[in-house]
């Protein structure tokens, strides 16, 4: 069985759920879909619950029948038969009204998480509505049955395994099974969700649990390219990337996948296609655990870098100088992304400034600061092994006119990361397309 998911500008009007549908049943083979909700959904629910926290109802009221008027709207375009428009039509009151009784009461931050939820529950319900209007055995799973993580809001496999297992053992003889993607229960039973980009990571971990043939992530773009088309002219879709390699790109920019989406399917090895459902005959992009070697693919960008220098005579020779520099990010529960030491000082970027001056603080404790901000991470992805003779060099000279602070090599076997200004970021991805890919 192969798994789908559909990201929500794929589902993001009712003349694209009927594309959806047609890609989804075009084998006549079992699939098992994971939805978003249609675009832009979820940023209306999450200015509904703002509105709660900020104890104002009727702005919330208001943004609630926008949000009604539209979907009411999507059924007359997207039905044919009275049947299904009523049935439809009474599922979503259910849901509008249950939206509406959060605004009668106290607003607390786990309701949020139940509103938010909503966007995936109302596109499942109406692509299945539809399916079984075409005749298709469609059933729709709801996915806080078995989607769960644990105390440390990492998903829990095993009882996703488990669960998922029994649901589809219940469920048996169906053409399509439909899910939400995002959504989950956590270790104490509330509705919460896997963070933005989530149903990617949802479409791995049933892929996983299911031992599935292969994970279809379906986008509008026909995989991931060897650069930023959006910056970066005449950029290709890049046929095959490592698990690693499809990583190291997704952290450092490639919008199209989600970090963490590989991780499951990786240690189950279980390929995964990213495919456009505009072009759905395009080949797409195949992530798998095969590695050709020799072979430099692409490059990303990741904006928003604010870069850290710590500089100390008090660090020559000393132990657990490193350990309490570490301490005070964790403390603050700041990832850094890119690292350079020498004798007398560390540099280290970070892409979450929320709590940059009291970093800067604590750091201060130590030695002078100095910090750079509107700064951004070229990352250079392929098998650059230290054995590749020249890789670097090509690298490197590629940026030989851009003012780079800091480099990372050697970390990774499939990373060269170069830290530059912002206002550097389209001639050095030009550059490096011109030297790396021509």
């Amino acid at each position: 069985m192969k798994i789908m998911k559909f990201g929500g500008t794929s589902v993001g009007s009712p003349e694209r759920m009927k594309s959806v549908a047609s890609l989804i049943t075009k084998s006549g083979e079992p699939v098992f879909v994971v939805l978003s909700a249609m675009s832009g959904t979820t940023n209306t629910l999450v200015e509904i619950s703002d509105y709660l926290y900020k104890k104002n109802p009727e702005g919330a009221n208001e943004v609630i029948n926008q949000l009604e008027k539209k979907y009411l709207q999507h059924i007359e375009e997207l039905y044919s038969s009275d049947e299904t428009k009523e049935k439809t039509r009474l599922f979503l009151k259910d849901e509008f009204d249950y939206l509406r009784t959060f605004t009668k009461d106290l607003f607390t931050s786990f309701e949020e998480k139940s509103i938010v939820a909503q966007g995936e529950i109302i596109s499942t319900n109406m692509m299945t509505n539809y399916l079984q209007e075409c005749g298709i055995k469609a059933v729709l799973l709801n996915a806080l049955d078995f989607m769960r993580t644990d105390k440390n809001a990492e998903p829990d496999p095993q009882y996703i395994k488990e669960k998922l297992a029994a649901t589809m053992a219940e469920n048996e003889n169906q053409q399509v099974y439909i899910t939400q993607g995002f959504i989950c229960r956590n270790a104490y039973g509330e509705v919460d969700n896997l963070q933005r980009g989530g149903s990617d990571y949802t479409a791995s971990l049933i892929g996983a649990a299911l031992n599935a043939e292969e994970i279809q992530i379906w986008t509008d773009i026909d995989g991931m390219h060897n650069n930023d088309p959006r910056v970066v002219d005449n950029t290709e879709a890049i046929r095959q990337l490592n698990f690693e390699e499809a990583a190291e790109l997704a952290y450092f920019g490639a919008k199209i996948l989600h970090p963490t989406c590989v991780q499951p399917a990786k240690y189950a090895g279980i390929p995964v296609r990213l495919k456009n459902t505009m072009e759905p005959d395009a080949e797409g992009t195949i992530i798998d655990n095969v590695l050709v070697r020799g072979k430099i693919k692409a490059v990303a960008a990741k904006d928003n870098i604010t870069a850290i220098k710590i500089k100390s005579s008090r660090m020559l020779l000393a132990t657990g100088f490193l350990r309490k520099v570490f301490e005070i990010f964790e403390s603050y529960q700041t990832p850094i992304d890119m690292l350079a030491t020498s004798e007398v000082g560390v540099s280290m970027s970070i892409d979450n400034d929320a709590h940059l001056n009291e970093i800067i603080d604590e750091l201060k404790k130590y030695g002078t600061v100095t910090v750079d901000s509107n700064m951004c991470i070229i990352c250079v992805v392929g098998d650059l092994d230290w054995s590749n003779l020249g890789f670097e060099t090509l690298a490197t000279d590629a940026m030989k006119n851009i003012p780079v602070r800091m480099i990372s090599y050697g970390g990774s076997n499939y990373n060269i990361s170069f830290l530059i200004k912002e206002a550097d970021k389209k001639q050095a991805l030009q550059n490096l397309s011109n030297v790396l890919f021509k």
